[in-house]
Parts: structure tokens; C-alpha cells; sequence
């Protein structure tokens, strides 16, 4: 076990609670493969929700040559638009930032789901989630 993760009573600091999903592309579901195309992040502490994503095209047809790339495009942006809020989001604008996420984390039969739900402890969850991008997605 990593014990940089291991918090312990008194030692969260300022740091707020904040969940995470991946946001997972799968183009043939009979096959089950998958890749990362994203993440969601939502801290209570400090009202924010958040999408960023970034899809490797390559990668997507390599597990489905005939994935309809623009089609993944559209869905990944709608996600971000959801998480930004305001006239992007359609009827979810007016959902607070808990509401947001949970509508976006709810389990899909899509090409674009949401994977499990994860948590950890953050200062800056903007920052959090280009961090988990770049970990986990890129």
C-alpha cells in the first residue's frame, strides 16, 4: 500500500472530499474492450464539477475501425457542457453541481459510460482533474 494515500485522523488539512469517474468508450459492447476518454470530477466542499476530456483516435479504431469518431466527439462534449453549466447544459443548467454529476455518472448502454465512482482529497479539483486526466486518460 502506498502510504501517501494513507490519511490519517487530523491530517486532511484544508483538503475537501472529491469523486471521480472515467469516462470510457466502448465501441463494440459484444467485445467489452474499452478505452479512457475522459473524467469527471465532483467536489462538494467547493460546489465544482468538472469534465475534461481527450480521445486518442487511434486507439478507437484500432478496437473498431468503423466507430463513428465525430459521433464520440459530440458525446464527450456534451459531457463537458453538462459540467460547465449555464445555456451548454440544456435542462441540467438549472441542477446544482451534486445533481450534475450524478445524472452524468448514472449508468449508460451507451457508447460513452461512466465507469465506477472513485474519491480522494483535493485542494484545487480544477486541477485534480487535468491531473487525473493526464494519469489516467492520456
Amino acid at each position: 500500500m502506498n502510504e501517501r494515500h494513507i490519511i490519517r485522523p487530523g491530517q486532511g488539512g484544508d483538503r475537501d472530499v472529491f469523486e471521480y469517474a472515467l469516462l470510457r468508450v466502448v465501441p463494440r459492447v459484444e467485445r467489452g474492450e474499452c478505452i479512457n476518454a475522459g473524467v469527471l470530477v465532483y467536489c462538494r466542499g467547493q460546489d465544482y464539477v468538472g469534465a475534461r476530456t481527450h480521445l486518442d483516435e487511434a486507439r478507437l479504431l484500432a478496437l473498431d475501425p468503423h466507430a463513428d469518431v465525430a459521433g464520440v466527439r459530440a458525446a464527450l462534449r456534451a459531457v463537458e457542457g453538462v459540467c460547465a453549466g449555464g445555456s451548454s447544459a440544456g435542462q441540467a443548467a438549472r441542477d446544482d453541481a451534486g445533481r450534475r454529476f450524478r445524472w452524468l455518472i448514472a449508468p449508460r448502454s451507451t457508447i460513452v459510460r461512466p465507469g465506477p465512482v472513485h474519491t480522494g482529497l483535493t485542494t484545487d479539483p480544477a486541477a485534480e482533474t487535468e491531473r487525473l486526466l493526464e494519469l489516467l486518460v492520456r
